[in-house]
């Protein structure tokens, strides 16, 4: 589908990802939803992508669902938004195996707080707010949630956060170990390419074997998770990364890695 609620570039090996509804605070509805999995779909499927950025411009990130469309009579419903919007692109975001930076540069609530946290880097910039705003109009925090925000910050934190809807600054939420980093806002956008740079010229197989491990891991024991980290790193070592990777180390020079 063609949108322009969701703006698309690629610099380098890195596809660039913006939400685009500024005068919503780019607020989700189903446009701007399956706008963004289509645009992570060809990411994914794209060899030369290595990398992708997701961020919005503005005083916000992402101010969750678009109300307008949630109470229309006449729109998707509540199921529907749910099912087709957002738990699509959390499933996209974590078993896409390449590495997602996510840039959060104002207002991150409900949904989009939800999906910014579903990347794999987070960083914010100073003014950036995080918000699980769902219990203020007596709804639920979904979009994957209860399952990350828990396993990021720990069940206490996370539960008071979900029930209460508190207002996270940028700085309470590195503290927490909620986000990565956090940069000045006028820096925010040009940090987050460089990261994104350094991320595309790493070895992607591996990384996104890491990612896939790292979500196993949240359900795997102990033995499971050890199993599966020997049957990947086999895979790991017959990758052609792998092999200038120790070339690179025995002549003392730096790798350069193809993602393969």
């Amino acid at each position: 589908m063609s949108t322009t609620t969701i703006l698309t570039e690629t610099i380098g090996s890195v596809a660039v990802i913006k939400l685009n509804r500024p005068n919503k605070f780019h607020s989700f509805n189903r446009e701007m939803a399956l706008g963004l999995q289509e645009a992570l779909d060809t990411a994914k499927t794209d060899d030369t992508i290595r990398c992708i950025l997701i961020t919005a411009d503005g005083k916000a990130f992402c101010a969750g669902q678009d109300l307008a469309e949630a109470i229309n009579e006449s729109g998707p419903g509540i199921q529907k938004i749910v099912e087709d919007h957002y738990n699509p692109i959390i499933i996209r975001l974590r078993n896409i195996e390449k590495p997602i930076v996510i840039a959060v540069n104002g207002v991150a609530a409900g949904a989009g707080a939800s999906v910014a946290l579903a990347g794999d880097i987070v960083v914010a910039g100073t003014s950036a707010v995080f918000i699980q705003a769902f219990s203020k109009i007596a709804l639920i925090p979904d979009s994957g949630a209860t399952f990350i925000l828990p396993k990021l910050i720990g069940f206490q934190k996370a539960t008071a956060l979900m029930m209460l809807g508190d207002k996270i600054s940028a700085a309470d939420a590195l503290q927490m170990g909620m986000i990565y980093k956090v940069y000045e806002d006028n820096e925010l956008e040009a940090a987050a390419l460089a990261l994104a740079k350094t991320l595309s010229e790493m070895p992607t197989k591996a990384l996104g074997l890491t990612k896939r491990l790292l979500n196993e891991g949240t359900v795997n024991s102990l033995e499971q998770q050890l199993k599966r980290e020997c049957e990947e790193q086999i895979v790991a070592a017959g990758t052609a990364d792998f092999k200038e990777g120790i070339a690179a180390f025995m002549e003392k020079r730096k790798a350069i890695f193809k993602g393969n």
